[in-house]
């Protein structure tokens, strides 16, 4: 919120329950999508890796949140990834997608169970094809905190995801991550991008599946 208000106490009363009617640039994410044509590239000791991998997401909108004033509409969201020649997972991350349409805040929360959790942040109008949010390492808002192995041996210093949302319904994501690698100069560029495509559509928020079925 650019202004904090004097009553900081007082939740709005007036909000929509639909979350899907209100998720701004969001909308587009929410449903199920997979694809098979990630690549990522990652260091290794030998040098840069290039990896092609399988990637599904989940994403379901939830009931509308509140920070006293602050209204905010979001997706929870899982992602799964997997290469073609192994079945051990590649990469799995949960988290959070958020909107604030007073001010066109949106917001990405990532846990990945190696020890790091990010909040990255952004701005964006409810229309935009293309959204982006960032974090960088040291930041109290907008930041990045990861356990003692991967601060001393794979350093992340800065996080950026750029979506752009394709005519034909897809999008297609970047990711920029600067890895400070043990014994190496300069940071590593670590980057993943693919384009996905909804396998099923959004689901309700469960307040309005509540309203709808009165149970």
């Amino acid at each position: 919120m650019s202004n904090i208000p004097d009553d900081i106490f007082t939740e709005p009363s007036d909000f929509s329950p639909d979350t899907l009617q209100n998720l701004g640039p969001l909308r587009h994410l929410a449903g199920v999508w997979q694809s098979d044509e990630g690549v990522d590239i990652n260091p290794k000791a030998a040098g840069p890796e290039r990896r092609v991998f399988r990637e599904r997401i989940q994403m379901d909108p939830i009931d509308p949140q509140t920070n006293g004033p602050q209204l905010l509409y979001g997706l929870r969201y899982h992602i799964h990834i997997n290469t073609p020649e192994e079945a051990i997972t590649f990469h799995d991350q949960v988290g959070y997608w958020l909107w604030e349409p007073a001010t066109g805040l949106i917001m990405q929360t990532i846990a990945i169970p190696r020890g790091q959790v990010v909040l990255a942040g952004g701005m964006a109008a409810a229309d935009d094809k293309c959204i982006s949010v960032e974090a960088k390492r040291g930041d109290t808002r907008f930041g990045i905190c990861s356990t003692t192995f991967l601060e001393e041996a794979f350093r992340t210093d800065y996080y950026r995801i750029d979506i752009t949302f394709n005519d034909d319904g897809s999008w297609t994501y970047v990711t920029r991550i600067d890895l400070a690698v043990h014994g190496k100069t300069p940071p590593f560029n670590h980057t993943d991008t693919n384009t996905l495509r909804r396998v099923a559509p959004p689901v309700s928020n469960p307040l309005v599946s509540l309203l709808k079925t009165g149970k």
